[in-house]
């Protein structure tokens, strides 16, 4: 198989993988949403496939969601959330590809740009669809959307994503690279 057909298998996964989590997620009514399962199939595309698809599935994602099952609510939610997952899997993807290292340190960092880049984009989006002011999108609905109500969610990326990425490259799926070159997975 080649490398394209095989990136376009691994990006149709992660789709499905972000369809079908928040139905497990929302097992839990206290926190399922608040573990933000969409983000982390859309940041593993970005890692593993590259920025295209990361973008792609990233801003398909929450629409083809509610289109199918009705959530989450298209306005101002879902565009929001498609402009959101669209720049993580866009900046985790080309960070990463662009790393001179390709390890966990390179792996958070840009774990953790792609997280601020995104919450910035959903809120600047959120600004676009309600406004500014008092009847519209304020300051502390930017804070408790994008930090407060999402902690669990980012604590549970900081976690899984590299733990995944780790995963993928001691089985040799996924390698990490120095300078061009794949790290043995001893030498992590």
């Amino acid at each position: 198989m080649n490398k394209s057909t095989k990136m376009l298998c691994y990006a149709a996964m992660f789709l499905a993988l972000g369809l079908v989590l928040p139905f497990v997620t929302g097992q839990i009514p206290q926190i399922g949403n608040m573990l933000l399962p969409m983000h982390i199939p859309v940041l593993l595309c970005g890692l593993i496939c590259g920025w295209q698809y990361g973008l792609v599935i990233g801003f398909v994602l929450p629409l083809l969601r509610h289109m199918l099952f009705g959530m989450p609510l298209l306005f101002p939610t879902g565009v929001s959330m498609a402009f959101e997952l669209a720049t993580y899997g866009l900046v985790i993807g080309w960070l990463y590809s662009h790393s001179r290292w390709q390890c966990v340190i390179a792996l958070y960092r840009c774990l953790i740009t792609a997280m601020l880049a995104g919450r910035l984009v959903w809120g600047l989006v959120q600004i676009c669809l309600l406004g500014l002011g008092s009847s519209g999108f304020t300051w502390q609905m930017f804070m408790a959307g994008a930090l407060l109500k999402a902690i669990p969610g980012i604590i549970l990326q900081l976690i899984l994503v590299p733990a995944v990425m780790l995963a993928l490259h001691r089985t040799g799926l996924v390698p990490f690279k120095k300078e061009g070159r794949p790290v043995p997975a001893q030498a992590q």
